[in-house]
């Protein structure tokens, strides 16, 4: 899909009806709800060429040791793993702007993963879950 603000929503409900049919806990939907959110925006945000917009695919594959969802987007190359962690004992004055969305995406998984394929950057993102 395209990487416009405006399909996050479409992108949720893909999200839920997943794990509605697969029928999965529903509690532990909210990270990969949150998860999904936060690397959605950065990519409209941060990973489009002036004057284009990204295209974006989103998959989710269920397996015996979790849920893994994989974002991966045609932008410029970027592994967003490769941040600094940030240091969250600083006040809001001290803390720069940006990294902790995706600090809170490495707390909340128990594994996420860059890969640049071609001209395509992949993130894989995965979880335990609950059936």
């Amino acid at each position: 899909m395209r990487g416009d603000a405006a399909q996050l929503p479409v992108l949720t409900h893909f999200l839920r009806d997943f794990w509605s049919s697969a029928d999965l806990a529903p509690a532990e939907c909210t990270s990969f709800e949150l998860a999904l959110e936060e690397v959605f925006t950065n990519i409209v945000k941060h990973g489009t060429r002036p004057g284009s917009v990204s295209q974006v695919e989103v998959s989710l594959a269920l397996a015996a040791d979790g849920l893994t969802m994989t974002v991966e987007d045609d932008g410029p190359q970027f592994d967003p793993l490769s941040l600094p962690t940030p240091d969250v004992t600083a006040t809001l004055e001290e803390r720069p702007l940006g990294g902790l969305g995706v600090f809170l995406v490495r707390q909340m998984m128990d594994a996420v993963k860059y890969q640049r394929i071609g001209t395509r950057n992949r993130l894989s993102i995965t979880k335990h879950v609950t059936r």
